[in-house]
C-alpha cells in the first residue's frame, strides 16, 4: 500500500483512537489528569500540523499568509480561556444550584459520551445562531475571515464568540452534576477533533463523513460565497 493511501485513509482512525485510547487511560485513574490530558491534546494536534506537511490538502495553505501570528495567539488565548470557564464552573459549583441528574453510575465511556452529545448539540444551536443573528455574526466572522484552512485556525475566535457557542454546553453539563474528569476528557477530544476539522490534510473516513464533522464537509462551511457556506454547523458530530 502506498504511503499517500495509507494517510489518507489511516490517519484519523489512528491519531483519534490513540487519543480516545490515552484519554482512557486518565478516566480509568492509570495516568493523572494534569498534566496528561494536556499533553495528549498537544500531541494529537501536533500530529495532524505534522502531516499536514507530508500530505498536504492544498499546498499553498501550507505558507504563511500573514495569519501565524494571529492564530498562535487565538489559540493560546482561547484553549486557555474554554479550560479557564470549565475550572471556574466546576469552581462555583458548590456556591451554584446543581442538580444531581448525572448517571454517575454509569460506565465512564457512556459518561463521556453523554458529556459529548450535550456540549455539541450546543455549540451546534450556538454556532447556527451565530449565522443569523448580525450581532453574534460580527464576533463569529473573525473565524470566517481565514485566507486558508490548516490546523491552527479552528481556534481563530473572538473570546466572546468562543465564550458565547462553548459556554451553554458547559454549563448544562456542570449544571447536571458532571464530573470534572469527564468534561476535560471530551474537550480533550474535541481540541484535537477541531485540529482535523481544520486541517490542511488529504485525508477521507468514507461514508462517516456523514456523521464527522472533518475537514471533508467542513471545508464547504468555509467557502466564500457565504450563501453556500450555511451547513455542517456541527463540530465533532454532523447528526
Amino acid at each position: 500500500m502506498r504511503l499517500t493511501t495509507l494517510i489518507r485513509y489511516g490517519v484519523y482512525p489512528v491519531v483519534m483512537t490513540s487519543t480516545l485510547g490515552a484519554v482512557g487511560l486518565v478516566l480509568y485513574g492509570t495516568l493523572p489528569a494534569w498534566p496528561m490530558l494536556a499533553v495528549i491534546a498537544a500531541l494529537g494536534i501536533a500530529a495532524v500540523a505534522l502531516l499536514e506537511r507530508i500530505q498536504p490538502y492544498e499546498r499553498d495553505w501550507l505558507r504563511d499568509h500573514g495569519d501565524l501570528r494571529a492564530d498562535i495567539l487565538h489559540g493560546l488565548f482561547n484553549l486557555g480561556l474554554l479550560a479557564g470557564t470549565a475550572y471556574a464552573l466546576h469552581a462555583l459549583r458548590g456556591a451554584l444550584p446543581v442538580l444531581t441528574l448525572w448517571p454517575t453510575t454509569w460506565p465512564l465511556w457512556t459518561q463521556l459520551l453523554l458529556a459529548g452529545a450535550i456540549i455539541d448539540v450546543a455549540l451546534y444551536a450556538m454556532h447556527r445562531f451565530s449565522h443569523h443573528a448580525p450581532w453574534a455574526w460580527r464576533l463569529h466572522a473573525i473565524h470566517h475571515s481565514a485566507e486558508r484552512l490548516y490546523w491552527l485556525n479552528g481556534e481563530r475566535r473572538h473570546p466572546l464568540s468562543a465564550l458565547l457557542m462553548a459556554g451553554p454546553g458547559l454549563l448544562v453539563t456542570v449544571a447536571l452534576g458532571a464530573p470534572p474528569h469527564i468534561l476535560s476528557a471530551w474537550l480533550t477530544l474535541l481540541s484535537v477533533q477541531l485540529a482535523f476539522q481544520h486541517a490542511n490534510l488529504d485525508y477521507r473516513v468514507g461514508s462517516l463523513r456523514r456523521w464527522l464533522g472533518v475537514a471533508e464537509v467542513h471545508r464547504w462551511h468555509h467557502k466564500r460565497e457565504y450563501e453556500d457556506a450555511q451547513v455542517n454547523f456541527g463540530e465533532f458530530f454532523m447528526v
